[in-house]
């Protein structure tokens, strides 16, 4: 039951809380010293400074690069109190920030479209400088001014995950008119790396025009004072939730308990019973504390527990625990309050930084909103050495009819920490090994130094950065793949870890070829994603983004199997990607191909799962498995071409091979659906 899925350690080096001269920390400094692009794309975790910096930026673009106002756009009210006076001269900066209070209009009454528009025009009319709303109440004002109302003007857009291409999608639909127009500043800032429904934020074309500032998780929690381990786990449960609460729950930790969504399976439709039913499982009532509206109850060691409810819908006894939550002088005060239960609330833009425990029950369907409420536990605080993250799902039953809806949560729960194990990890830069390759300054090679022999892992603590040599890997040509390579390839990783093809097979399919993942599969998602990009550069993409996610399944794999002394532990994962660069003959991309990539999820879900409910899984996705279609015959076609031209042959169906042997019977098969006339 206790087996985390992710288990990643950190230095605690303090690096990222340190401020320079003008007290900015890393993250700040890094963004202020891109402030005169028009167009700035800032992703940053929770709770590295992504308002503060935004503060600098806009501060400069009014003073000296000739913008007229700041206009803030934030997701809800809660957000914009982020935005309040910050006297920065006090740290270092020439200038300090100020919002006249009226403008801040995520603290004036009303609703989004109505009043609060208004306030906008007159905002625009007038000589005040800065401006915070809310993005419902931003789309009301560019629909009624227009968006040439907004040119001279920087535009700021926190939680820039909100945002799509989609064109069902106002707030990008607005965005896409400013960019055409190009009279206005944009900046977007954003704590996720993805959309959590796969849509793209931005047109390929539109985001091409951004700079893009990306500080990574790896570089924010390596840098932290106390918190080194995050664990992120999935667990499975088999009656009522709150009966097993207390096999992944401590009570002596500081936790956020996300009660699951009432049309949700694991809810009993009741969510006030379900919250009494936590109450009776973590001990005795006491009462309600009159001042803050906390639960009092008396755990079973004799431990008095605070627990803030915010499930409670009496807006009088909801407005008191939440204001209390949000109490200033409090926000220090480790035993202020011990465990929160919140349904919808305490996610994006909460800040409790003595959080050790977020525990979410049932799935959430979107995993900007999973990343966001990991971020709630992983704020540095005194004394906070550990953090977790664990996602409690209901068992697939025997009896159970809704067992497709149930395989499809426990698959999206292992996609999700797929991709938080990414997002986690130091930052890959590959290169193709060839005779002229030599050592890169700045990166650490391991026992021994640099070898021009070999495939090389060299690793930079400083910016978490690893450089990793293989023989045959493509390199991108164009601009957009080379950006892609190196920014963006947890985006095209998310695609791939949530297409539900690709996951089922990849965990029960006992005659998967890997190919059939990292390159159809891949290549696939890759076409759709970025169909404008030639197939040279489309490869690329492929071969990168499938190195990124094998070799951090092949660092765990590794890292879990060995016996790292616990002060070396944050040097796991280098040290894991080092050992199976050394253990394999040679680091080519072929052999990269031929990882499953769901190996090391299925083994921790044979773990955490009961037999039984294994093998009805497995037996429901089996049920489903369709025999080849025209689509994936005609990619294996192209793949057995591919093939032909490295080595002078066509792919042989006997061969020994399976992946040759696959490519082969492909390309037998889309010569047939040809015949049959199954393509247009």
């Amino acid at each position: 039951m206790a087996v985390p899925s992710v288990s990643v350690s950190y230095a605690s080096n303090s690096s990222s809380t340190k401020a320079n001269e003008f007290g900015m920390r890393p993250m700040q400094e890094r963004a202020f010293e891109k402030r005169g692009e028009p167009y700035l794309l800032i992703k940053s975790p929770p709770a590295s400074g992504k308002s503060r910096a935004l503060m600098f930026i806009a501060l400069d673009k009014l003073h000296n690069q000739g913008i007229k106002q700041v206009i803030i756009v934030v997701p809800e009210k809660s957000i914009g109190s982020s935005f309040h006076d910050e006297p920065l001269s006090n740290h270092g900066f020439w200038a300090d920030w100020h919002v006249v209070p009226k403008w801040n209009l995520c603290d004036s009454p009303g609703n989004d479209n109505g009043g609060k528009v208004s306030s906008v025009g007159a905002f625009l009319e007038s000589g005040d400088k800065v401006l915070v709303c809310t993005h419902a109440t931003f789309r009301f004002a560019v629909d009624k001014f227009g968006v040439d109302a907004f040119d001279g003007r920087l535009i700021a857009i926190d939680e820039f995950h909100h945002v799509s291409a989609n064109p069902e999608n106002k707030l990008g639909l607005h965005l896409g008119q400013f960019i055409d127009r190009d009279r206005v500043h944009i900046i977007a800032m954003t704590g996720s790396y993805f959309r959590g429904d796969t849509e793209a934020v931005l047109s390929p074309e539109d985001e091409g025009k951004f700079e893009s500032v990306t500080y990574t998780y790896y570089e924010q929690l390596n840098g932290y004072t106390h918190l080194k381990n995050l664990d992120i786990g999935y667990f499975f449960y088999s009656a009522s939730y709150a009966d097993d609460l207390l096999k992944v729950l401590n009570p002596a930790e500081k936790t956020i308990i996300h009660i699951p969504s009432v049309n949700s399976r694991e809810s009993t439709k009741d969510k006030i019973k379900e919250v009494e039913h936590i109450i009776e499982t973590l001990g005795v009532w006491q009462g309600t504390d009159p001042s803050t509206g906390f639960q009092l109850v008396e755990a079973a060691d004799g431990r008095l527990l605070r627990i803030a409810d915010l499930v409670d819908d009496d807006p009088a006894k909801r407005d008191r625990v939440s204001a209390a939550l949000k109490d200033p002088a409090q926000k220090n005060n480790r035993g202020h309050v011990d465990i929160i239960i919140a349904l919808g609330m305490a996610k994006e833009g909460f800040d409790w930084i003595w959080c050790e425990h977020a525990l979410t029950v049932g799935y959430r369907s979107s995993l900007t909103e999973i990343v966001q409420i990991i971020g709630r536990a992983t704020r540095d605080a005194p004394g906070k050495a550990r953090a977790r993250f664990s996602n409690l799902i209901a068992e697939p039953a025997a009896a159970d009819e809704i067992v497709t809806e149930a395989v499809n949560d426990t698959l999206k729960a292992i996609a999700a920490s797929l991709l938080m194990e990414q997002v986690l990890a130091p930052r890959f830069e590959f290169t193709l090994k060839n005779p002229q390759s030599k050592p890169t300054p700045g990166f650490d090679y391991g026992e021994g130094g640099y070898d021009p022999k070999k495939c090389n892992v060299g690793f930079n603590e400083q910016t978490g950065k690893f450089q990793i040599e293989i023989k045959g890997l493509a390199t991108p040509k164009g601009e957009e793949a080379t950006r892609i390579c190196q920014e963006d390839l947890n985006e095209v990783i998310a695609a791939f870890v949530q297409d539900k093809t690709t996951i089922e097979r990849g965990l029960f399919d006992e005659e998967l070829v890997p190919e059939e993942l990292t390159q159809v599969r891949m290549g696939k998602i890759i076409k759709d994603k970025y169909p404008h990009l030639d197939i040279e550069d489309q490869e690329a993409i492929r071969q990168h983004a499938v190195a990124a996610l094998n070799l951090t399944q092949k660092a765990k794999e590794v890292a879990s199997g060995s016996s790292l002394h616990e002060e070396r532990a944050n040097t796991a994962f280098v040290d894991g990607v080092r050992r199976y660069a050394m253990n394999v003959r040679e680091l080519d991309i072929d052999l990269i191909d031929r990882v499953n990539p769901f190996g090391e999820a299925y083994s921790i879900l044979a773990k955490t799962m009961s037999e039984d409910s294994l093998k009805q899984v497995a037996a429901a996705i089996a049920a489903r498995r369709t025999t080849l279609t025209p689509e994936e015959a005609k990619e294996l076609a192209v793949r057995a071409v591919r093939f032909k031209k490295e080595r002078g042959r066509l792919p042989s169906i006997s061969s020994t091979d399976a992946w040759e042997k696959r490519m082969a019977e492909g390309a037998a098969a889309f010569v047939r659906f040809k015949d049959e006339g199954r393509y247009e």
